[in-house]
């Protein structure tokens, strides 16, 4: 009986052992220019572990839920963006400031050529250029595929995907299931979700799936997206349309 008891209170205290060593903190910040020592507002703070972000308030300041080895990655417009990993000595003191450096940017002469238009419709409507990019769906594959003079090769596209669906995919999506598996919990987060609709680099997308910038363009091409797609979308339709092909890769495996 007494080993018994032994072994009961061994285990309820290793349970709460591990209870608060997996327990969740918040740490806090302050964000500074490292050249001017100001702080910096609405500066993007995400924790690439949890895919939870928040952004500095008008005096730099943040707080954010984390763990210990979390890291948390932090960019603003026209400053180097920046990787922090959570320590337990940050965790216990709470609070810590983090400086970013500003970038060096040379603005190249830009030529803007306007639409001459006359002033009547049936002419004007020619003069200016469109794109006539379409998405389609088969029924029974649940895929879309975007046609049009973007991507003059989506038909071939349509007959691979239809004769070998799953294959066409693997080597992006087979490999990378535990990363594109967090696009679930990033499309519920409104700070990341709207992070990422305020950009067009890829870079935090490419941080967040743990991918290269290229392997986005190549993941899209293979979704059958167009090219002008691609090149103008921001980052959170980028996103979606990758959350998208991904489920309907998942159900191709399945079939």
């Amino acid at each position: 009986m007494r080993y018994w008891v032994v072994f009961f209170f061994m285990s309820f205290s290793v349970a709460i052992t591990a209870q608060e060593i997996e327990t969740p903190k918040k740490v806090t910040g302050i964000i500074l220019n490292d050249n001017s020592k100001l702080p910096v507002e609405n500066v993007n703070i995400i924790n690439l572990n949890k895919v939870l972000g928040t952004v500095t308030n008008a005096k730099g300041y943040f707080e954010l839920e984390v763990s210990a080895n979390d890291t948390l990655h932090i960019s603003y417009i026209g400053f180097q963006s920046l990787k922090v990993r959570v320590t337990n000595d940050w965790i216990k003191s709470g609070k810590t400031n983090i400086q970013l450096t500003e970038k060096a940017i040379a603005l190249e002469e830009v030529n803007i050529m306007p639409y001459y238009l006359t002033g009547y419709l049936e002419v004007d409507t020619k003069l200016i250029p469109t794109a006539e990019n379409y998405r389609y769906s088969i029924s029974g594959l649940q895929q879309g595929y975007e046609a049009g003079e973007s991507s003059p090769n989506a038909l071939g596209r349509v007959l691979g995907s239809i004769f070998n669906p799953a294959d066409m995919l693997y080597n992006f999506f087979g490999k990378k299931s535990v990363e594109l598996r967090r696009l679930k919990k990033m499309k519920k987060d409104d700070t990341v979700r709207n992070l990422l609709e305020s950009k067009f680099d890829r870079e935090t997308l490419a941080v967040l799936l743990g991918i290269d910038k290229k392997e986005i363009a190549e993941i899209m091409e293979r979704c059958n997206y167009s090219e002008a797609f691609i090149k103008t979308a921001n980052d959170l339709q980028i996103m979606d349309a990758i959350s998208e092909c991904y489920e309907e890769y998942k159900i191709l495996k399945k079939k």
